[in-house]
């Protein structure tokens, strides 16, 4: 039988020793190259499965002076919106070879920093970020790399950067217009965590009420807190207890507007006929609330498949179709509208 390492992990030596071939057309047979005899492919193949031979990602990436790794920075993996995201990029990135590794920041941009400067000491082959909230020597770490990154979540036109989003602010804006052609005139807007993206949707909330004549700084009810459905029954009640005259809540996610609509249905509130109740993202559960919860949906999956397809052409250094893509928002009129 082939000697193994002290380790006991069967090595490419072990696999050629047992096909009777060099180490060398072991690897070109494994690896799939031209060149290499039918007969003697299969002999490899045949070898390594009956061995359990895994191939070592870091001595082929040394080999190849090529890495596989693909770091994906998202701000939390409680949330399901940013697990739809990973799942997507997965699901792309691994046919091609890729491995993406996911870094949590915690919404936290210094603990983004040193994720970045641990994942780039190791050469990664291209990199995925949420959002452009960073500090600036996180900016500088990621241009200094030459890794090529492409940016989720949010859209800009600057010159020289990939995304792939929809515009938070739009969406925000959309949404509150619905709450307005449904007849509301005291719209609430009710937001936790207050990262970027949730501000980008207070600012749409802020624009489309100004330019009706109808933004009230008052209405906003806005909390540090991680978001969560029992922050969102709490929110609803404060809101209600200091601004009676309110007839429509946006809040700035589903979870927080599930809270809401189960708080209300315990204080006796009709939903919409006392107060229209709005969310954002459609997560799941969202349309089967009572009453089913109006919403945005934003199209997670397909942001993280079109931002990995985007990376895979950077990362063979061909230029994308476009640096910008605006994959939009839908909204959902339900019935707590």
């Amino acid at each position: 039988p082939p000697r193994r390492r002290a380790s006991g992990r069967t090595t490419l030596s072990d696999v050629a020793r047992a096909a009777g071939v060099s180490p060398i057309t072991a690897s070109r047979a494994l690896r799939g190259e031209r060149g290499v005899a039918q007969d003697l492919v299969q002999r490899v193949k045949d070898a390594a499965q009956q061995l359990g031979y895994v191939p070592d990602p870091a001595a082929r990436a040394l080999a190849s002076q090529r890495s596989v790794q693909v770091p994906v920075l998202v701000p939390l993996l409680s949330n399901a919106l940013f697990v739809d995201v990973l799942d997507a990029v997965h699901r792309t990135l691994f046919p091609h070879g890729y491995q993406a590794l996911i870094g949590v920041t915690h919404y936290d941009p210094v603990e983004e920093e040193q994720l970045l400067r641990t994942y780039l000491a190791h050469r990664p082959a291209g990199l995925l970020v949420t959002g452009f909230d960073r500090t600036e020597a996180a900016r500088q770490l990621i241009a200094a790399s030459g890794v090529p990154c492409v940016h989720l979540m949010e859209m800009t036109s600057a010159p020289g950067v990939y995304c792939v989003g929809f515009s938070q602010q739009d969406a925000g804006h959309a949404m509150t217009a619905h709450l307005l052609q449904r007849g509301r005139r005291r719209v609430a807007f009710v937001a936790a965590q207050l990262d970027p993206r949730t501000m980008q949707r207070a600012e749409g909330y802020r624009r489309c009420l100004r330019a009706a004549g109808l933004y009230d700084p008052r209405l906003e009810l806005l909390s540090p807190e991680p978001s969560s459905i029992r922050l969102g029954g709490e929110l609803l009640q404060e809101l209600l207890r200091t601004r009676p005259e309110v007839d429509a809540v946006f809040f700035c996610n589903d979870d927080l507007a599930q809270g809401g609509l189960l708080a209300a249905q315990r204080l006796g509130l009709a939903v919409p006929g006392r107060v229209a109740i709005a969310g954002f993202n459609d997560l799941a559960g969202s349309d089967q609330m009572p009453p089913p919860l109006t919403t945005v949906r934003t199209p997670r999956s397909a942001i993280g498949e079109a931002s990995a397809r985007m990376l895979l052409a950077l990362m063979k250094g061909e230029a994308p179709a476009q640096n910008s893509v605006d994959l939009g928002f839908e909204l959902m009129a339900r019935e707590s509208s």
